[in-house]
């Protein structure tokens, strides 16, 4: 069980969301960053699809109530235990009793607090993530509070094993965290600039080709209205090329809308099912994670990559996770 002592700035429960429901009007949600959140439960012996605590900017406190296996991906928001900082992206076996507590973001904003078992709280429509907008999932469909508990499920077998072990050699202190971490080729590095890859728009050729230079070759800024729905960017106005209507179609992940006042709106996680802006881009889903990390007055520029090259990066990235798996299965076995 998880006690939150401090609820954080926007802390909710999340796993890859609830896709296959767009159809009806619910959103597919789930973690903003969803390689971190992977990882993370990687780390703990888990399906990548349980759920997580997904903690934004200022991180919450978080007492855990029976000795655990934690994991934490994602953006470095100071965490420590007593005051002691507590590694990242490898598994750490916490005492019962122990605090979590985070301090400011070193870099990236958002981090993922995988626990063995997964957190257990009830799914609505195949899904545990939390969409405040519509009050559902997580726990009673809002962001964590104070005084609010988690359980967690059952952790595996190698998992239980792996974490008394290092307690018993922890000497008294209140945590203890593997040797070993997920390697640096596969760690994001989360910077205030970032190029991210991007494919044209289906209506990329309505635009101006003033706007469609400036959109692959100028620099946007993330605004502070920016929010798990969308990433709302300052930069070139964007405009098309002469006057047309869209009719609403359903929108995904990384799309990049532009209204009518040229202010294009790189849709995230919670977007809405369908739109009826022209979209000017699609993000990789590859590069979705160090959006999701971005702070607003973050600058973004946007590289040009055709949709096999896309769709080659993602299954670079799932061949990585696979492999990543199968070696912290072995060493979890003593392997």
């Amino acid at each position: 069980m998880l006690k939150i002592e401090k609820p954080g700035l926007q802390t909710t429960v999340q796993d890859l969301g609830r896709p296959g429901f767009q159809q009806y009007g619910v959103v597919a949600g789930g973690a903003m960053d969803p390689y971190s959140h992977r990882v993370a439960n990687l780390l703990v012996g888990n399906s990548e699809t349980c759920a997580t605590v997904e903690a934004a900017l200022a991180g919450p406190s978080i007492r855990f109530e029976a000795d655990s296996l934690i994991a934490l991906a994602g953006g470095d928001l100071s965490p420590s235990i007593e005051g002691e900082r507590v590694p990242m992206w490898r598994p750490v076996a916490v005492r019962s009793g122990s605090v979590l507590d985070f301090g400011k973001p070193a870099a990236g904003c958002r981090v993922y607090v995988a626990v063995a078992g997964g957190i257990d709280v009830a799914e609505v429509m195949g899904s545990r993530s939390t969409y405040t907008k519509a009050r559902i999932g997580g726990l009673d469909g809002r962001c964590l509070e104070e005084g609010d508990r988690l359980p967690a499920g059952a952790p595996s077998a190698h998992a239980k094993q792996w974490a008394e072990k290092a307690l018993s050699g922890a000497d008294g202190r209140k945590f203890s965290a593997a040797d070993w971490s997920v390697s640096d080729d596969l760690i994001p590095r989360y910077r205030n600039e970032a190029e991210i890859r991007m494919m044209k728009g289906p209506q990329h050729h309505w635009f101006s080709e003033k706007s469609r230079n400036a959109f692959f070759g100028g620099t946007f800024t993330v605004s502070s209205e920016s929010d798990r729905m969308g990433y709302r960017l300052k930069g070139d106005t964007l405009r098309l090329s002469e006057p047309r209507e869209l009719l609403s179609e359903g929108v995904v992940a990384g799309a990049v809308q532009v209204p009518s006042g040229g202010n294009p709106i790189l849709l995230m996680a919670d977007r809405q099912t369908t739109g009826g802006y022209p979209k000017i881009g699609q993000a990789t889903t590859v590069d979705l994670p160090l959006i999701a990390q971005m702070q607003p007055g973050a600058k973004l520029r946007f590289t040009e990559v055709s949709v096999e090259e896309a769709q080659q990066l993602l299954m670079k990235q799932k061949q990585e996770l696979a492999e990543l798996k199968l070696a912290i299965e072995l060493k979890m076995k003593g392997v």
